[in-house]
């Protein structure tokens, strides 16, 4: 599968890929990010049922605390 993630292309996905199964894919922390799927927000309780497509576009923001 190709996706566009934070303007980068990837072609080595596997298809049918969930938002939970990429963000543990790609060794982020579920908690501490949002997601946005084709210019529109993907809520977390949705994250293990939104399925992505072929050419989907994504941003991934992660949320970095300090003190």
């Amino acid at each position: 599968m190709h996706l566009i993630i934070n303007g980068d292309h990837h072609d080595d996905l596997p298809d049918g890929l969930t938002v939970a199964a990429l963000v543990a894919h790609l060794g982020l922390p579920e908690r501490k990010i949002a997601i946005e799927r084709n210019r529109e927000v993907v809520p977390k309780s949705t994250f293990g049922e939104v399925r992505l497509a072929d050419h989907d576009v994504l941003e991934i923001i992660h949320f970095i605390g300090g003190g």
